[in-house]
């Protein structure tokens, strides 16, 4: 049994500390900005909480943290009450937050000069991934801390991997996003067309799901799309245009094109001008039914 934190309880971290304490059985400590989500987890796990992540932290063998973006990084992980002001000396600090490569390597850097190890590793499988327990998992660090916490993260993941040095989990995870983007907008015109055809898309999908077409996403997503319903699951439009921003950026760096992934994230924000902030991203099959 270890001892540890997780710093952020959203509706990814909620569960993924759930799955800490419960399948690994280990001592966790939770912080959340809101306290009402503490003393829910508290509640409902039987687990112990924190005000600060600074106290969450001290005397932790890993620290793990999902929080929104790369200023909610730096202000968990920074200052009198962060997370590196109380951790201990051989410690491992885990990110699970979708941001920049530039934040990981930052806080990998701040991380070592306090003799803290440091493992950028965002996810990927959605709340429901996170519910079961089955994330894919990028990380990006130094191989001994990832051997020391890859089993603590295999708890809620379904594949866990170190990819390369610090920064490289989020630039696997950048990868995973630009890939999705695509797959989603010609999975929304191909149910468009078909439509359009007079085509039985159940049908369709019964033979096109099994050949070089299928995807997690048409699986997954095919039959809300077929009705135009976008509200109350998945991944919110909100949160993939803040992904597909932290990948236009990188690719202004590293002089990537990536001329589908602007556009589509266009479209996403006219999603956003309709009031689908919080739609899944399937809804650019909203774009295409609704005219």
């Amino acid at each position: 049994m270890a001892k540890l934190a997780f710093l952020g309880l959203g509706v990814m971290g909620y569960p993924m500390a759930g799955h800490l304490l419960k399948k690994g059985g280990h001592d966790v400590t939770v912080y959340n900005r809101t306290a009402a989500k503490v003393q829910q987890w508290a509640k409902e796990h039987d687990g112990n909480s924190a005000p600060t992540p600074r106290e969450a932290a001290k005397d932790c063998d890993f620290v793990m943290m999902c929080v929104g973006n790369d200023s909610d990084v730096r202000s968990v992980v920074y200052g009198d009450n962060g997370a590196l002001a109380g951790m201990k000396k051989g410690a491992i600090l885990v990110d699970h937050t979708t941001a920049s490569a530039i934040v990981a390597r930052e806080v990998h850097a701040k991380a070592k000069e306090k003799g803290i190890g440091f493992v950028d590793a965002p996810v990927s499988g959605g709340q429901a991934g996170a519910q079961n327990g089955q994330l894919g998992i990028m990380c990006g660090g130094e191989q001994p801390d990832f051997d020391k916490v890859k089993p603590a993260l295999d708890l809620y993941a379904k594949s866990c991997a170190l990819i390369g040095g610090p920064g490289a989990g989020q630039l696997t995870k950048m990868v995973n996003q630009i890939v999705i983007a695509g797959l989603v907008q010609g999975l929304a015109e191909g149910i468009n067309f078909g439509k359009r055809a007079g085509l039985d898309m159940d049908r369709v999908f019964s033979v096109i799901s099994k050949g070089a077409a299928q995807s997690w996403q048409m699986e997954n997503r095919w039959k809300q799309m077929n009705e135009v319903k976008f509200d109350g699951f998945g991944f919110a439009v909100d949160w993939m245009r803040k992904d597909l921003g932290i990948c236009l950026e990188e690719a202004k760096k590293n002089g990537a094109r990536l001329p589908v992934t602007a556009l589509v994230d266009q479209f996403y924000a006219q999603i956003q001008a309709r009031g689908g902030s919080r739609w899944d991203t399937s809804s650019l099959m909203h774009l295409l039914a609704k005219d």
